[in-house]
């Protein structure tokens, strides 16, 4: 198997098969690899590949110049995961006439659309723990920053890849944000988490990962299970036991960044309860084009102690850690692709006790705040 960059080493942010002339490469996902294949018959050695792939260049990474934490003024800052400050960019860029490149999920995938209203722009919101599938969204930004400027959010890895793409001395009218990343697990470990709930991912409006702190799948509204229960697929999200391979090596798991600007969560803030409760953004900024579009957003920023944005976000010093749980794992999801018994194997005392708590909750021993909770699932009419 002839691959663009090392095997097991890719990333899955698919540039090369945007550039490539012939359509000779293919992801193959693994689970526990992505791979850039080759074929063989159709490639013509024009090495477009492995000049953008990201894993061979990576974009050079640069010291932040300014770091704050906040959070959106006028907009609605509840329907975001943390303080809203990609939506508020994203807002403020479409007003200012650009483009806005996103992932977002539709059809039971995460890819990208471009976004020159504020209309449809709501389905940016919110963290999304899957691997994307960014095909298309290189190749469309390149020819529209021939006209407009595009302000992209993406993975770091992404962002490297899009600069790579266009070549960073056209980036004139590109404005790039990256997102402080964990890891990512293949898509089909959530499809197959939702099959063996007799739910089609095809047939879910919306999902999202995350409320403000509380993690956890919530599809059409509806929580996966009860509040004081975690999901499989977020347990084993949270405790990084589920990601590709590369993700254990990542590049870009430091304090210096590849792109304007970079969001994530402001853990371990001193702000007072109220606004941790409603979610608060750590935004890092590492030029001035970025700055620029920071100070006409509608934005409350404050200090934030660099020390401890740092210590709180482990990936602005180093990769997540693969422990032994990863191979338990993924030695029993690959066996029958049952995400929920390979957590159970992975943390037996949590999965007991999370039974022993609905049981007693059933039983009105346990209570959670003044509501009864039902499971519910909407689909497509």
């Amino acid at each position: 198997m002839r691959s663009v960059c090392e095997q097991n080493k890719c990333a899955g942010c698919m540039a090369c098969i945007d550039i490539c002339p012939k359509s000779a490469i293919k992801i193959v996902d693994s689970i526990e690899f992505y791979n850039a294949v080759i074929d063989a018959e159709k490639c013509i050695n024009c090495k477009a590949c492995e000049n953008v792939c990201q894993e061979l260049h990576p974009a050079k990474k640069r010291e932040p110049i300014f770091w704050k934490q906040g959070w959106t003024n006028k907009l609605d800052r509840s329907k975001s995961s943390s303080g809203g400050l990609g939506y508020a960019l994203a807002s403020a860029f479409i007003k200012e006439g650009g483009i806005v490149a996103a992932c977002v999920f539709a059809n039971g995938e995460f890819k990208f659309q471009t976004f020159d209203n504020l209309t449809e722009l709501d389905a940016i919101r919110g963290s999304k723990y899957v691997k994307s599938n960014p095909i298309g969204i290189y190749k469309k930004i390149r020819e529209i920053i021939k006209e407009r400027k595009v302000l992209f959010l993406g993975l770091p890895c992404q962002v490297s890849a899009l600069l790579n793409y266009i070549g960073e001395h056209n980036a004139d009218n590109l404005l790039t944000i990256d997102l402080i990343c964990h890891g990512t697990p293949s898509p089909n470990i959530l499809t197959d988490y939702y099959a063996e709930h007799r739910i089609d991912i095809r047939d879910i409006k919306n999902i999202s990962f995350r409320k403000n702190s509380n993690l956890g799948l919530i599809q059409n509204k509806s929580r996966f299970t009860y509040p004081f229960n975690m999901d499989a697929y977020s347990l084993a999200f949270l405790n990084s036991v589920c990601y590709t391979e590369n993700c254990y090596n990542c590049a870009y798991a430091s304090w210096n960044r590849v792109s304007d600007i970079t969001l994530g969560d402001s853990w371990g803030s001193e702000l007072n309860d109220e606004e941790k409760k409603k979610g608060i953004s750590l935004v890092l900024c590492q030029t001035l084009k970025g700055k620029n579009l920071i100070d006409i957003a509608d934005l409350s920023l404050e200090d934030v102690d660099r020390i401890k944005a740092v210590e709180a976000n482990h990936q602005l010093q180093h990769s997540s850690v693969k422990t032994k749980k990863y191979d338990v794992f993924m030695q029993s999801y690959l066996k029958n692709n049952n995400v929920s018994e390979a957590v159970r194997k992975c943390f037996p005392k949590h999965y007991i006790k999370q039974i022993i708590k609905t049981i007693l909750y059933k039983l009105g021993i346990y209570k959670w705040g003044e509501v009864m909770y039902r499971i519910t699932f909407e689909t497509k009419s």
